[in-house]
């Protein structure tokens, strides 16, 4: 490695090459332990302290008949969440992670689920297809919300998972990644919780008819996040934003937190230095979404579930690339002959 590498990513490499194991022969486990060593400084990196954070928010888009499911689905999967039946959190049991389910911006009646970090800014988004989501200052209190929990998050965990839950985000993600890149929604709206052919490209035209209102500027992230974005997405970005400052390793779920992901690029050029992309989602635009951030997924098994399902998986393969750096012997100490 040249003189330029941080020295604890020169020692990880070099304990990694002293592992009874041919050079380079794990893989990408190879380089997610050196990303994880880069990012914690350390090397000798650790993973036992793990959660995953649930970002939820209601869309005041889904009037416009964007979803199959109705708005009140959100309160009702965060009763899930709390009471241990949803996927995400048969997959905290599994993996001991912690869940931390936050209310961002859910509906009425949201803010009396017990187990949940109230932190509601409104009681969901406004209809974007006929005025803003948000006001700039609600955009601005979400990503600060982001904020201040990625810092609280950074003194108590090693990694997190970020996953949302919110009805109608994939059409304020789809209009994120439109709205950023240019991309016509017909090639960022996808079927979201289930939508026929027909509805999906209605839910197209309903974004493309917001962007012609709004004219957001991409080179305006609040101004995008407030006019097409959540409660849920906004706070995301800003939980990224701030991990990346105090050196937190996140996993980041499917679109709508690919859609965070993009924004908080666009708010932080900084802001994804120390994330992982958990999987590459069965969504539309999700694999546009990754493109243009430079991403390479650790996973693709064709999920679109959301909740933060794809990046407890990828947490876990993270946990083991972690363990198999610190637990396997060396040549040395396994007495095994080298390479000559």
């Amino acid at each position: 490695m040249s003189s330029s590498v941080p020295s604890v990513v020169v020692q990880t490499q070099a304990r990694l090459d002293s592992l009874t194991k041919p050079p380079g022969s794990l893989g990408r486990l190879e380089e997610i332990v050196l990303r994880l060593a880069a990012i914690q400084q350390s090397d000798r990196p650790l993973t036992d302290r793990k959660a995953i954070y649930v970002f939820c928010g209601d869309h005041g888009v889904t009037a416009e008949g964007v979803s199959p499911f109705p708005s009140s689905v959100t309160v009702e999967m965060m009763r899930n969440f709390v009471a241990g039946g949803a996927a995400i959190s048969v997959l905290c049991r599994i993996q001991a992670m912690e869940p931390v389910i936050v209310n961002a911006g859910a509906a009425e009646g949201s803010e009396s689920i017990p187990n949940v970090l109230q932190r509601r800014i409104a009681p969901g988004t406004r209809n974007f297809a006929v005025e803003p989501a948000m006001t700039r200052d609600q955009a601005q209190a979400a990503i600060a919300l982001g904020r201040q929990l990625a810092g609280d998050a950074a003194s108590r965990f090693d990694l997190v998972g970020l996953g949302e839950m919110g009805i109608g985000n994939t059409t304020s993600a789809a209009a994120l990644l439109s709205a950023f890149t240019g991309a016509d929604p017909g090639l960022t709206a996808g079927a979201g919780t289930g939508l026929t052919p027909d509805r999906i490209r209605h839910k197209a035209a309903v974004i493309r008819r917001a962007l012609a209102l709004h004219q957001p500027d991409a080179g305006d992230a609040l101004g995008v996040l407030a006019a097409v974005g959540g409660f849920e997405i906004a706070a995301m970005a800003g939980f990224l934003v701030q991990a990346s400052r105090s050196r937190l390793a996140v996993v980041i779920d499917g679109f709508p937190c690919s859609a965070a992901a993009l924004a908080a690029r666009a708010l932080a050029p900084t802001a994804l230095d120390t994330a992982f992309f958990a999987h590459r989602s069965a969504e539309t635009g999700h694999s546009l979404l990754l493109e243009t951030l430079g991403a390479s997924p650790l996973l693709d098994l064709g999920m679109r579930l959301g909740e933060g399902t794809g990046a407890a998986l990828a947490m876990n393969v993270i946990d083991a690339a972690a363990r198999l750096f610190a637990e396997m012997a060396t040549f040395e100490q396994a007495q095994v002959s080298g390479r000559r």
